[in-house]
């Protein structure tokens, strides 16, 4: 296509959002563009005592249907679409007495702002639906080597720059057509996944995502990468960077798995992460206490970590950690004396998240493909857990195999977990047998295996995981069952005198 400067004569201007529209009509008005809107834009636009031509006067027909119809007339549409290439299509415009519109203005009904309020109802929801809107978008957007659209007011300057030069070039129409088909889509697919609702798994799957920013590469250098959020955001997406340097791609991915093992928690938690798995977490009265049993459960591999609360941070927190390597700090606040304390270390990054409400659908790429599932809560009901050795566990054991439980669904399986009272002190993560787990589990407990819990995120095919925690000193087990040798394991625990708890629920996190 060759670089022909449009010069609009006549625009059709009507938008929800009226940001920036004063100074965007004041300039077309003085580079001679003759104004057509709608309604409450109709409206704005005479409040910047600018000429404005109501949309009935081109069409001969008012608004109607509580302003449901208002732009869906051949006197727009052709005036859009018309191709001024064609002879054919300009003596049509002509012979039925329609001048061309060779701009468009519009952004959409908020419809995802709308329905984001969980107490928006069917109906209010149903009226956030814009018809006119877009069917004006995309009527521009495909006549875009004769008419320009904008949609977002971030280009109202570009536009009233090149309206007052030479005209708006070749390129930009072709970029902002661009950006006019991308709003459509979203809009549309918003619209879809409100009618879906909330854990569907529908037939076609249709994701909008919106650039947060780009990254510096991905896990690997050679790799580009960049952050996406939804509409509207959520957990991590929805974060405040309060300081720090820019967040790489496996900062944002341990930083989500700190934050959803901390908040995971009800009671005061602090969470450690590398490589998303945890290597300590801990639940105490205050995050002061909670911090140093965390970092008690692997100081070494805590070292260059990345740590999750789920309470406001404040100043004796901020002192604990930044006495340790972190390259992130996640939480839902941080007081200003915190603050005074982590900006000794600029290039640690704070990040302030709201206690996510919930978790949608999980999804991971394959080659080729997308897996899509509903979330683990990791949280089982206690009343379905069996006691299977002869041996019950204490209250205080069971207390701790709760906590072992709950943290263990947070861990790469296959998953063991050894936890004392409400802290971690051993973790086996992502080894191809449980057994090779258990010993790293073990390992990495030292002593402090002796007394303690443990937890297995799925089933034990064999007795000698429990064989080697009981050799180290683990006092009760808890595990989902299910093996053709529960029995065999079941008399590991008898011959040894420890107690093991059934839950009947497994918690992979592959």
């Amino acid at each position: 296509m060759s670089d022909v400067h449009l010069r609009p004569r006549r625009a059709l201007i009507s938008v929800y959002d009226k940001t920036g529209l004063a100074a965007l009509v004041t300039a077309l008005h003085e580079a001679g563009v003759a104004l057509v809107s709608t309604g409450s834009t109709a409206s704005a636009i005479a409040d910047a005592d600018v000429p404005v031509t109501p949309v009935s006067v081109v069409t001969g027909f008012p608004e109607i249907l509580d302003g449901r119809v208002k732009t869906l007339h051949p006197a727009v549409h052709a005036g859009i679409l018309a191709d001024r290439a064609l002879p054919e299509h300009n003596r049509t415009l002509e012979t039925h007495g329609i001048a061309p519109i060779d701009m468009i203005v519009s952004n959409l009904y908020p419809f995802e702002r709308t329905v984001a309020d969980k107490d928006v109802t069917a109906a209010q929801a149903i009226e956030m639906i814009d018809i006119g809107g877009p069917t004006l978008v995309r009527a521009a957007a495909k006549n875009h080597a004769h008419v320009a659209v904008v949609v977002d007011p971030a280009d109202y300057a570009v536009i009233a720059a090149q309206i007052g030069g030479g005209g708006i070039d070749t390129e930009t129409r072709r970029r902002l057509a661009a950006k006019a088909f991308t709003h459509t889509a979203a809009y549309d697919a918003a619209i879809v996944a409100w009618f879906a609702g909330d854990g569907a798994l529908p037939d076609t799957r249709i994701d909008v995502w919106h650039k947060v920013s780009d990254l510096r590469y991905g896990e690997n250098p050679q790799q580009r990468a960049a952050f996406y959020r939804p509409a509207p955001p959520s957990g991590l997406s929805g974060a405040r960077v309060l300081q720090g340097k820019a967040l790489s791609y496996t900062n944002l991915l341990d930083a989500d798995a700190a934050w959803r093992m901390a908040s995971a928690f009800s009671d005061p938690c602090v969470a450690i992460i590398k490589h998303t798995n945890p290597t300590g977490i801990a639940l105490e009265r205050t995050l002061a206490e909670a911090y140093p049993a965390a970092l008690a459960g692997d100081p070494v591999s805590a070292f260059g970590g990345i740590v999750g609360c789920n309470r406001p941070v404040d100043a004796d927190v901020a002192r604990q950690i930044t006495e340790v390597f972190t390259e992130v700090v996640v939480a839902p606040s941080f007081s200003a004396d915190a603050r005074e304390v982590f900006a000794e270390r600029r290039n640690l990054r704070l990040l302030e998240v709201a206690v996510p409400a919930g978790d949608g659908m999980q999804l991971q790429s394959i080659s080729g493909g997308l897996l899509v599932q509903q979330p683990d809560r990791a949280v089982d009901d206690q009343a379905d857990w069996r006691v299977v050795t002869a041996v019950a566990p204490t209250a205080e054991q069971r207390a701790a195999l709760a906590f072992a439980w709950q943290a263990c669904g947070h861990v790469k399986s296959n998953a063991i977990v050894l936890a004392r009272d409400r802290a971690i002190v051993g973790v086996g993560a992502g080894q191809m047998s449980r057994v090779d787990s258990v010993e790293l589990a073990v390992r990495k407990a030292g002593e402090r295996a002796k007394g303690a819990v443990l937890a297995s995120d799925a089933f034990f095919p064999f007795r000698d995981g429990p064989d080697a925690a009981i050799a180290a000193g683990v006092s009760a087990i808890i595990q989902p069952g299910g093996s053709r040798r529960d029995d065999e394991v079941i008399a590991a625990c008898d011959e040894q005198g420890i107690a093991m708890i059934f839950t009947g629920r497994r918690h992979f996190r592959h």
